[in-house]
C-alpha cells in the first residue's frame, strides 16, 4: 500500500471506505466506496449482527481493492452515541478534618468514577462493570456539608463530595468491531471515537480552547461531542436523526420509506421534485412546502439535540458545527439556533471542504456525510489510540488509550475498590467538656502506596504499555492527640496587677478532678471541667499563682476558751480597700495580700491584752533602769513557753497567774553594773534622797543611788 491509509466508518446505515495519503504535511482523497446495510445489522452504533456487517466490509474492501490493490490493515472509529455516560459521586468522611493534599481528591474523584461504572453495570443488567472503558470524566461538582464549594484543599466539615460525570465505551462494541474485521480478513490497525475524529479534522488544537458543539446527525442516531478548555470534555447522543425526517415524508406524502429518502435529498439537492404517491397521484414538492408540511419533526429533532446539549454542557455552547447526512436536514440550523438562543450565523454545516490539511481534489465528495469517514483516516494516523496492558499487582489489565491514562485509570479498569485502598481512621475518643459529650475523631488513613516500576508514585501519574503497578493499603489513621488547649482555646483572660506584679487569669482545667495543664494531651473518657477565675479565691487557687499563706482565721484555746489570733491571718487588700477573698475581679485591678505570719506566745498574749511582764520604771545613779518579774506562765501540755514560742492551730493552751512579790531596792542590782575597781571605804543607798536600805520596797519612778564613802 505504500503510504495509503485505509479507514472505514461504520454506520447504522452504511458502510464507508476511505483511501487516503499523507503528501508533506497534507492529505489527499485517492478513492472512496460507500455501500449501504441490506438489512438492519447495526443499531445504536454497535453491531448486532456481525456476519452481516462483515459481509459489507468485505464488499467495500473488495471494490477499492479492485483499483488499488490488496488492503490488509484497516483504521475504525467506535460510534460516539455507543459511549455511555454516567453521573455518580462519592463521599468521605472529614469529622472537621480538613484535606491538605491534591491526593485525596483524586481518591474521591476516582472513587466517584467506580461508583459511576458500578452503576452503568446495574443499569446494563450486567455485573461486570470492567466491562467498559473509561475514556474520561469531568468534576460537575464538590460538596461540603451538601454546599457547593469550589475547592475542596483546607475546607473543614463532617463530610466531602465529589460528583462526576464519566464516559465509558462497552468493551463489547471495540469486540463486536474485531469481530467483523476479522470475518472480512482485516487487521485493526488503529481505533479512534467518530466525535474525536470529526473534531480533530475540523477544529484545530489552537481553537479547542473554544466551548464549541459538533453534532454528527446520522440515518438513526445523532451523536454529540463537546469541547471546552483544550479538550473534549463531553459525548452524547440522542436516537433521533435523518431518519425521522424521513419518516415524516413518507407518512406525510404517502411514499415508501426509500422513495422518501430519495425525496428528500433531492429536494435538499435541487430545490424541488415531483413524486408519485402509492395511489398513483403525483405531486410537485418545493423545499419551502416540505419544510411546512415537516415543521413539526424538525422541531423534535432539534428539540433533542439541544435537550442533550444542555444536559451535558450546563448551557448553550458558544457555536455549533454540523456534519453527517443528517445534517443536510431543511432548516435545522436555524431551529437549532431559536432552541439555544444563539445567532444563526453560530450554527453551521461543515463539509470536507472545511477540512484544512485536505488536498482539494475533483474526486472529493460534495456535502457533510464525508467528514467523518476522512476524520478517522487522519486521526487514525495523527492520533491513533494504541491498546496497552499494563499489570497491577501481578494481574494483567488492558485498555484502549482513548486519552493519557493514568495509575488511577488503572486502578479503576482493575476494579479494585478505591475507598479500601485507603487506611481505616483512628478510633475516635469521646469526652466531656463541662457536662457536654464531644466526640474527637482519629487521624485520617494514609492514602495507598502505590510503585510503578519500582519507584513510588501518585494516582495521576501517568502510564505506558508495560508498565508494572503495584499497590498496598495506606497506613490506618492515629488516634487523636489533641491538647486541651487545641480543643477548647485560650478562652476568655484579663490581667490584673497583684503585688505590683502583672498577672494573667486565663482557665483553669480541671481532668478527672485533678488540675491539669492547657498542654494536656485528652484520652478517651476523659471528663473535663473549664473553669474562668472570676474571684480573689479562684485565684489563689490557681497553680500559676505564687504560694501564699492563706488561712481564714488561727484559733487555739486558752483555758478552754477559743480565742482567734489577727496576727494568724493574711489581709487583702483590692484598689487599697480591704475585702474579701470572695471579691470579684475585673481587668486591670490592684491586688495586694499581706502575707501572713505564724504566730508566737507573744501574739496570743497582745490578741488578750495580757502582759506577761509587771515592770517598773527607775533611774539608778541618774541612768533609767527597766525592773520586771513575770506575772504568768503559759503552758502547753504541762510544759512552759517563753514568749517567741510558735504557735499551733487549735493549740490548747493553759495561762497561770503568777505570785506576785513587792520590788525592793536590792533588785536593780540585777540589771546594772557596779565598778568596784574603784570602791573604798563604805556606801550608802539612798532612794528619793532619803537613806535606805537593799530591803526597802521601791515604786515605779524612784530615783536610786548608791554613793561611796572614805
Amino acid at each position: 500500500m505504500g503510504g495509503k491509509i485505509f479507514a472505514l466508518d461504520i454506520g447504522t446505515r452504511s458502510v464507508t471506505g476511505i483511501l487516503i495519503e499523507k503528501q508533506n504535511d497534507k492529505f489527499v482523497l485517492i478513492d472512496y466506496y460507500m455501500k449501504e446495510h441490506e438489512e438492519r445489522s447495526m443499531r445504536d452504533g454497535q453491531i448486532h449482527n456481525v456476519i452481516a456487517v462483515s459481509e459489507v466490509i468485505r464488499d467495500v474492501k473488495k471494490k477499492l481493492e479492485a483499483e488499488h490493490g490488496k488492503l490488509h490493515q484497516v483504521s475504525v472509529a467506535a460510534a460516539g452515541r455507543a459511549l455511555k455516560t454516567c453521573q455518580a459521586d462519592a463521599t468521605l468522611k472529614l469529622d472537621q478534618q480538613p484535606i491538605t493534599d491534591s491526593d485525596t481528591i483524586k481518591h474521591l474523584e476516582l472513587s466517584a468514577v467506580q461508583a459511576a461504572q458500578l452503576k452503568l453495570a446495574a443499569m446494563d443488567n450486567n455485573n461486570a462493570y470492567t466491562n467498559y472503558y473509561c475514556v474520561g470524566y469531568s468534576v460537575l461538582e464538590y460538596k461540603l456539608d451538601d454546599e457547593q464549594i469550589g475547592s475542596l484543599i483546607d475546607q473543614s466539615g463532617d463530610q466531602a463530595t465529589a460528583e462526576i460525570i464519566a464516559t465509558f465505551l462497552p468493551k463489547v462494541v471495540v469486540e463486536s468491531l474485531l469481530a467483523a474485521l476479522g470475518r472480512a480478513d482485516l487487521d485493526m490497525e488503529a481505533l479512534t471515537l467518530e466525535p474525536i475524529a470529526a473534531i480533530h479534522v475540523l477544529i484545530p488544537e489552537s481553537m479547542r480552547r473554544l466551548n464549541v458543539a459538533l453534532i454528527d446527525i446520522g440515518a438513526g442516531t445523532s451523536d454529540i461531542a463537546i469541547t471546552d478548555k483544550g479538550t473534549v470534555v463531553a459525548y452524547g447522543m440522542v436516537p433521533v436523526a435523518g431518519d425521522e425526517i424521513t419518516e415524516a415524508i413518507s407518512d406525510h406524502y404517502l411514499l415508501d420509506f426509500p422513495m422518501a429518502e430519495q425525496t428528500k435529498k433531492h429536494i435538499v439537492r435541487n430545490g424541488q421534485t415531483t413524486v408519485q404517491d402509492i395511489l398513483g397521484f403525483e405531486t410537485t414538492i418545493t423545499y419551502e412546502t416540505l419544510v411546512k408540511d415537516v415543521k413539526q419533526s424538525i422541531e423534535k429533532l432539534a428539540d433533542s439535540i439541544s435537550t442533550e446539549i444542555l444536559e451535558l454542557n450546563s448551557k448553550s455552547p458558544k457555536a455549533i458545527m454540523l456534519v453527517g447526512g443528517g445534517s443536510l436536514t431543511p432548516d435545522i440550523t436555524t431551529t437549532l439556533a431559536n432552541k439555544l438562543q444563539l445567532p444563526e450565523n453560530r450554527v453551521a454545516i461543515r463539509g470536507i471542504d472545511a477540512i484544512q490539511n485536505l488536498v482539494k481534489t475533483e474526486n472529493l465528495p460534495p456535502g457533510p456525510d464525508f467528514v467523518t469517514p476522512i476524520g478517522i483516516a487522519i486521526a487514525a494516523k495523527q492520533n491513533p489510540v494504541h491498546y496497552i496492558t499494563v499489570t497491577i499487582n501481578e494481574h494483567t489489565v488492558r485498555m484502549f488509550e482513548m486519552k493519557q491514562l493514568t495509575i488511577g485509570d488503572c486502578l479503576v479498569q482493575a476494579g479494585l475498590d478505591i475507598k479500601k485502598l485507603y487506611g481505616k481512621p483512628g478510633i475516635a475518643s469521646i469526652v466531656t467538656v463541662n457536662g457536654k459529650e464531644i466526640t474527637l475523631p482519629g487521624g485520617y488513613g494514609r492514602p495507598p502506596v502505590i510503585i510503578l516500576n519500582g519507584h513510588e508514585a501518585q494516582v495521576d501519574d501517568v502510564i505506558h504499555n508495560g508498565d508494572e503497578i503495584i499497590t498496598s493499603k495506606g497506613e490506618d489513621g492515629k488516634e487523636p492527640q489533641i491538647t486541651i488547649e487545641q480543643l477548647i482555646g485560650e478562652g476568655v483572660f484579663f490581667f490584673i496587677n497583684f503585688n505590683k506584679r502583672s498577672c494573667k487569669l486565663e482557665n483553669t482545667f480541671f481532668v478527672n478532678d485533678q488540675m491539669k495543664p492547657k498542654s494536656y494531651i485528652i484520652q478517651d473518657n476523659d471528663r473535663i471541667v473549664m473553669q474562668h477565675p472570676n474571684t480573689i479565691e479562684d485565684f489563689l487557687a490557681t497553680e500559676s499563682t505564687e504560694k501564699i499563706q492563706y488561712t481564714q482565721t488561727f484559733s487555739v484555746f486558752v483555758n478552754n476558751r477559743k480565742v482567734i489570733i489577727d496576727k494568724g491571718e493574711s489581709h487583702i487588700y483590692l484598689n487599697d480597700r480591704k475585702v474579701s477573698r470572695t471579691q470579684a475581679l475585673k481587668q486591670n485591678d490592684h491586688l495586694t495580700i499581706t502575707t501572713a505570719k505564724h504566730p508566737v506566745v507573744n501574739d496570743l498574749l497582745q490578741q488578750l491584752n495580757r502582759q506577761y511582764w509587771n515592770t517598773i520604771d527607775v533611774t539608778f545613779n541618774g541612768k533609767p533602769v527597766l525592773i520586771r518579774q513575770q506575772q504568768i506562765t503559759v503552758l502547753r501540755n504541762q510544759l512552759e513557753l517563753d514568749l517567741d514560742k510558735e504557735l499551733r492551730m487549735n493549740d490548747h493552751l493553759e495561762i497561770k497567774d503568777r505570785v506576785q512579790q513587792r520590788f525592793i531596792f536590792q533588785d536593780v542590782f540585777r540589771y546594772v553594773d557596779i565598778d568596784m575597781a574603784n570602791a573604798t571605804g563604805h556606801f550608802q543607798l539612798y532612794n528619793n534622797n532619803q537613806p535606805t536600805t537593799f530591803y526597802e520596797s521601791i515604786q515605779h519612778g524612784d530615783k536610786l543611788q548608791i554613793v561611796w564613802k572614805t
